[in-house]
């Protein structure tokens, strides 16, 4: 069997059933022009795409089609795109593009605090969007960053790379497809520091144009997810001027 698709998921992650091979986006927008731009795009690349237009359509079409990849408005009439990703976000770590038509850097850290794996800024490209919509489905589909094996352990802290799982104290932790991405890389990795830059490019195959405060978002909310103190963070270092490191 050849190489997968950009449109294609293979099986479930954590016991989940096996998804269907082309891959489904939700389409969130109360613009129907910009849905059906989208839309079309989506399609003629291979993916299979579901629409709503407001907030609450939004929650129903997710429970009802189980979608691999949200693309979210932040602007929904009758519930906001923040709202709603963070609904979604406590039941699912499904993939989800934020839109913002403010392109405004406030929204968009906010909305990346809420669970969003990525933002697109309004007005975009299309291609644009369905580049970032592919990179997201590759990290969250693909293999992880760090080689398959054992699990590797750094005191409290565990990650299985095989199986795209980490736990700290025994307890497991809930990460998104980018939040693991992330950690993988720093942690096959220790000592090194990574400038903003530099993590945007080899974590979120941005080799240009990226979004700085992206890196520090996740870092943040990574740091509140594995660390006994996130002020006084043992794991993920800033490195004042420079980046930011994983001491084991």
């Amino acid at each position: 069997m050849g190489p997968m698709g950009p449109a294609e998921v293979r099986g479930g992650l954590d016991g989940e059933p096996e998804r269907p091979s082309v891959a489904t986006v939700l389409v969130v927008d109360d613009e129907s022009m910009v849905r059906e731009v989208v839309g079309r795009y989506l399609r003629q690349d291979g993916f299979r795409v579901d629409e709503a237009a407001d907030g609450p359509e939004a929650l129903r079409r997710f429970a009802a089609a189980r979608p691999d990849l949200v693309v979210l408005d932040l602007m929904l009439p009758g519930l906001d795109g923040l709202e709603v990703c963070r609904r979604i976000r406590a039941q699912s770590n499904v993939p989800i593009v934020m839109l913002t038509a403010k392109g405004d850097e406030t929204d968009t850290v906010i909305g990346l605090g809420v669970g969003a794996d990525d933002y697109v800024a309004k007005p975009f490209s299309p291609r644009e969007l369905l580049a970032r919509v592919k990179a997201v489905l590759r990290r969250a589909a693909g293999p992880p960053i760090a080689a398959e094996g054992d699990a590797v352990r750094f005191g409290s802290l565990v990650i299985r790379p095989d199986r795209r799982q980490v736990a700290v104290a025994g307890r497991a932790v809930d990460l998104t497809a980018r939040e693991f991405d992330l950690l993988a890389f720093l942690a096959a990795h220790p000592g090194r520091v990574y400038s903003r830059e530099e993590l945007l490019d080899k974590v979120w195959d941005w080799a240009h144009g990226g979004d700085g405060g992206t890196v520090t978002v996740h870092v943040r909310r990574l740091r509140q997810k594995i660390e006994a103190d996130p002020e006084r963070p043992r794991h993920l270092k800033t490195v004042w001027g420079a980046g930011y490191k994983f001491e084991p």
